[in-house]
């Protein structure tokens, strides 16, 4: 049995974190019914919307209408949480806030998940993951010397946003088991994006971090972390932070170890020695001349590429899903094994069963769907 089996989720369609939040919960088991907008995701392009709605059933439900606000109300009366990503107010506007779906189910684990948070200044400006993790210093730190770089979108909606919120969703009903009560969850990439970097934060306030990109062991500042251009193009990945890992790399390339490779007023030149030497190479030499080594040094693989490594091949890493290779379901279980995963439902594919799971008739269904409440 998966983790999450046995467990309800009506995740409202959104963009950004709310869909990878739902894959994990999906991933691991509970049962993510997807309220989505009738004639599309509303939210997603449809190359995308296989992989983000990866595992969960779809209901295709018009809430512009008081029948169709109803029908959410009664589906997510028999579920254990709901996530949505509006702006603060909208649902309340909807008649579908906290309030009244707590009233109906006081064991609702609501989760909110919004950029800036459900209150303060710029609650109600839009924003996207540049603009959250550029107002708590992570963006700042990222990048080269001339300029910021954006990190894909990973630390404000992902890694600040999903995670966060799919954390927040089971540490609330881990609660409720105590208190037989559900919740709120807050959850804002702002907040996310700022938790993220509690370690580098801590490393500045000790002294030990230069606000300044590139100048830091682990911002591609130092020689010993970074990556090197190779003779055909490719790039290799260098991480011997630690002394003997250092000198596993320097003695695997034919160098003298760096006695001052600590001191930043020498890794211009010594970034300058590793540069060419790694440039004499094709990538593929450098991995065979690396392979088994602690010296960590390992290939820049696109990704196209990814999913054939050997090691990813050996673990599963990467997964068939339909016709696509997608990243697998994590973290893993001991016991509880996760889902395999499925490709993504049609937008509306499974209203009539979500439907009659709620006890609805045929004949109500189709009523239904002939006012257009449903799709």
């Amino acid at each position: 049995m998966s983790a999450l089996e046995g467990h309800r989720i009506i995740e409202f369609a959104a963009i950004g974190p709310v869909p990878l939040c739902g894959l994990m919960l999906a991933d691991h088991g509970a049962d993510v019914i997807r309220i989505d907008r009738p004639g599309g995701s509303g939210a997603l392009p449809a190359e995308m919307l296989d992989v983000a709605t990866r595992g969960r059933r779809s209901i295709a439900v018009d809430l512009k209408q008081p029948a169709g606000v109803a029908l959410a109300v009664d589906l997510a009366a028999t579920a254990d949480a709901i996530v949505e990503g509006h702006r603060p107010g909208v649902m309340e506007r909807l008649g579908l806030g906290p309030d009244v779906l707590l009233e109906r189910n006081p064991r609702l684990v609501y989760g909110r998940m919004t950029g800036w948070g459900q209150d303060g200044p710029m609650a109600a400006m839009a924003g996207h993951d540049i603009n959250y993790i550029g107002l708590v210093g992570a963006l700042h730190a990222i990048g080269t010397s001339d300029a910021p770089v954006p990190p894909l979108n990973l630390v404000g909606d992902y890694g600040g946003g999903a995670m966060l919120l799919a954390f927040g969703v089971l540490a609330a009903l881990l609660e409720r088991h105590r208190s037989g009560r559900g919740q709120v969850v807050d959850a804002a990439m702002i907040d996310g994006a700022a938790l993220l970097m509690a370690p580098t934060f801590g490393l500045l306030g000790a002294g030990i971090w230069r606000d300044t990109r590139a100048a830091n062991t682990l911002d591609g500042g130092a020689p010993f972390y970074g990556v090197y251009r190779c003779a055909d193009g490719e790039w290799i990945a260098v991480g011997a932070l630690e002394p003997q890992f250092h000198a596993e790399l320097m003695q695997r390339l034919g160098l003298p170890d760096e006695p001052d490779r600590l001191d930043p007023a020498h890794w211009q030149a010594q970034r300058e020695r590793l540069a060419d030497v790694f440039a004499e190479r094709p990538r593929q030499a450098w991995v065979e001349l690396f392979d088994g080594s602690d010296a960590c040094v390992t290939p820049v693989l696109a990704m196209t590429e990814a999913p054939g490594h050997p090691h990813n091949v050996a673990r599963d890493v990467f997964v068939p899903v339909g016709d696509r290779s997608e990243p697998a379901p994590a973290p893993r279980f001991s016991r509880s094994a996760a889902s395999v995963p499925t490709p993504g439902p049609r937008v509306g594919a499974d209203t009539d069963a979500v439907l009659e799971s709620m006890g609805i008739s045929g004949a109500d269904i189709a009523m239904l769907r002939s006012r257009g409440v449903v799709h």
